[in-house]
């Protein structure tokens, strides 16, 4: 864990090193060597640091590197990848800093976006030290509500910027309407998406009828703009040493509540979960109705990403929902 504070900032810099020496004594060629590396350069510079003791690698990604840095100013955490530019971590880091902001639930906090010079990015963050389980779902469900119910947007539904769910490209284009906006660049997208790889032209034009008659399925409900996590699976979801939850790795948006949940069926959401969450965040009339509508959108990624295994799925809800709504 990092005890200071940083601020983020997004800029180019130079080559990333995977040296993993100690830095010592001699200042000219500390700033010869940091001057080649731009996640060095940060932490010796405005990280506070003056020696780091130790990089060592943090498994669990499949998209990007992960890194461990130790100083003497604190333990950093660093996420590099050679093939996206920094749009990626940019997303990533506004996201973090958002959450970080409602001092709801506990995120990693951000501090440096940048290129690197051979191709690729990297984000530098706090280091939070996990602890042995996922932590309490009753404290997890209450402190997920508190986030969406501490910060609202006022320029509707959306982001600043396009973000990624998975690797897979998320438009937050700002929408004044959230059905407008859950159709459109949210299953849509995937649709579209899955058309133009697989020729999947059946789940495109069953899927297109359905976005169509969604409507139907929020009548007489009240939706306000809240921030999500937006990618929130059981990998996504750890607690610190207190015990206390965190959540990482966002793919945030502004969006009604319930599509929070969208990633249940890979999260491990229990009975006091829920309970705890609707406590703070009442449940909306025709919330079962609307829950598959919202595993829809992370099925249909999950297929384009990864392929046919989760198509069935996808097929399957689009088909019911196309049953109920006599569509």
């Amino acid at each position: 864990m990092v005890a200071h504070l940083g601020v983020i900032s997004f800029s180019s810099s130079c080559h990333l090193l995977h040296s993993s020496h100690r830095l010592v004594h001699n200042k000219p060629i500390v700033m010869a060597t940091v001057s080649m590396d731009p996640v060095k350069e940060w932490i010796l510079t405005e990280g506070k640091a003056t020696q780091i003791t130790g990089i060592s690698p943090v498994g669990g990604g499949c998209i990007n590197l992960a890194s461990r840095y130790n100083t003497d100013a604190g333990t950093f955490f660093v996420k590099t990848n050679r093939s996206i530019g920094p749009e990626m971590f940019e997303g990533e880091a506004l996201g973090l800093s958002a959450m970080y902001e409602t001092n709801s639930i506990r995120v990693p906090k951000p501090f440096k976006v940048g290129a690197l010079p051979t191709g690729g990015s990297y984000i530098i963050m706090e280091f939070i030290e996990f602890g042995s389980s996922r932590g309490d779902q009753a404290i997890l469900g209450r402190k997920l509500a508190e986030m969406h119910k501490a910060t609202k947007s006022e320029k509707g539904f959306g982001f600043h910027v396009n973000n990624t769910i998975g690797s897979t490209p998320q438009i937050n284009t700002w929408t004044s309407d959230w059905i407008e906006f859950y159709s459109e660049h949210r299953l849509t997208f995937q649709l579209k998406l899955a058309q133009q790889q697989f020729g999947d032209s059946a789940i495109y034009e069953k899927g297109q009828r359905l976005v169509k008659n969604i409507g139907a399925l929020f009548e007489g409900v009240t939706i306000e703009p809240c921030l999500l996590h937006g990618d929130l699976w059981s990998g996504n979801i750890s607690s610190d040493k207190n015990g206390d939850p965190v959540i990482l790795d966002p793919a945030c948006y502004y969006g009604h509540n319930e599509a929070e949940f969208g990633m249940s069926w890979c999260a491990g959401f229990g009975g006091s979960f829920y309970k705890a969450y609707f406590e703070v965040m009442p449940q909306q009339p025709g919330f079962e109705k609307r829950r598959d509508l919202y595993l829809l959108y992370h099925y249909l990624n999950h297929y384009n990403l990864f392929g046919s295994g989760y198509r069935s799925s996808a097929m399957s809800i689009i088909d019911d929902y196309l049953r109920m709504l006599k569509a």
